[in-house]
């Protein structure tokens, strides 16, 4: 009898098997991103928006800035215009809130937490969004005018409405999918 050589090979043949069928079906989660820029064009970093079951999750690398803290929000529209990137809007907020995690009446779905950049000009935050979706449903981020993310010169103070007395805005990418 060979049944050794069989038993041998069907671990094998089975791992093979799962792997067909669980590559083959996997679907990537929606995805948005943008690559931040100063208002001379030069390069601040990326922001990536990730699809969940749970809302978006969003990730910001940022370089070249002022050591400090600084304000991170996503922004209405999805234009950046130098010199002042006042283009992109107010904040992300479809559900009509005040501004700020701190105000009763809050929060923007566009605001995000602060971001600490260190003495090398590079900071990151990662943040999630919980009942959002990328394209569609209830509060679409990419809707007909789209999105942007804007880094502000200043700390947000997580209350004052419109913006958390955040200062100017600094760097900005248009968030687009894929």
């Amino acid at each position: 009898m060979k049944i050794l050589p069989l038993l041998t090979a069907l671990p094998i043949v089975l791992a093979a098997s799962a792997c067909a069928t669980t590559t083959g079906t996997a679907s990537a989660a929606p995805t948005a991103s943008a690559k931040l820029a100063a208002a001379d064009g030069s390069a601040r970093g990326m922001a990536t928006v990730t699809q969940a079951a749970d809302g978006l999750h969003v990730v910001v690398k940022a370089m070249g800035l002022t050591p400090g803290i600084h304000a991170v929000h996503i922004h209405t529209t999805g234009q950046c215009a130098a010199p002042d990137f006042a283009s992109a809007g107010g904040h992300w907020n479809p559900t009509a809130r005040q501004h700020g995690k701190d105000n009763p009446a809050g929060m923007h779905m566009g605001d995000m937490p602060n971001m600490t950049v260190g003495p090398d000009g590079a900071g990151a935050i990662e943040y999630h969004i919980a009942d959002a979706m990328i394209g569609e449903g209830a509060t679409p981020l990419l809707d007909a005018d789209g999105a942007a993310v804007v880094v502000h010169a200043q700390a947000d103070d997580n209350k004052s409405d419109p913006a958390g007395n955040a200062g100017g805005r600094v760097a900005c990418g248009v968030l687009a999918a894929g």
